[in-house]
């Protein structure tokens, strides 16, 4: 990693997190069918997963991420109280319902939040952001 530019070791770092989380809600999506991790832990996974893709395409200079976070993963899941897919006629396309969802769930709104205060919590914590954001640049 010599030589390289700071922005580029952070989405490289972003993007091996961002690899592993996805390759953990794939395996929890397939292979986990309890009433703990798939529901609730996947939900809060699915928001720290969505904040590292963001930080691969933007490493530095976003504020308070994990708000914006949040208030995407709110609107999506306010998207299906609205039956969303039905309205624009997708959802019959499995990928579709998989990103858009089906259910609107109370409890989905507050796993994403619980996931994103933990994303913030260690922002705060790191002093400088995750990864190395610098705190004035978050």
């Amino acid at each position: 990693m010599k030589g390289m530019g700071s922005k580029t070791k952070k989405r490289l770092l972003s993007a091996g997190i961002f690899l592993v989380l996805f390759a953990a809600e794939c395996l929890i999506a397939l292979y986990v069918h309890d009433r703990l991790v798939r529901p609730y832990v996947g939900d809060m996974l699915v928001v720290i997963l969505l904040y590292f893709f963001v930080r691969i395409l933007f490493p530095e200079g976003f504020r308070l991420l994990p708000l914006w976070v949040f208030l995407f993963a709110a609107a999506v899941e306010i998207s299906q109280y609205f039956h969303l897919a039905a309205l624009l006629g997708v959802e019959h396309i499995r990928a579709a319902r998989l990103i858009l969802g089906a259910t609107f769930d109370w409890k989905d709104i507050g796993c994403y939040g619980a996931g994103c205060l933990l994303l913030a919590g260690i922002e705060k914590l790191a002093g400088q952001g995750m990864t190395g954001w610098r705190r004035d640049k978050i």
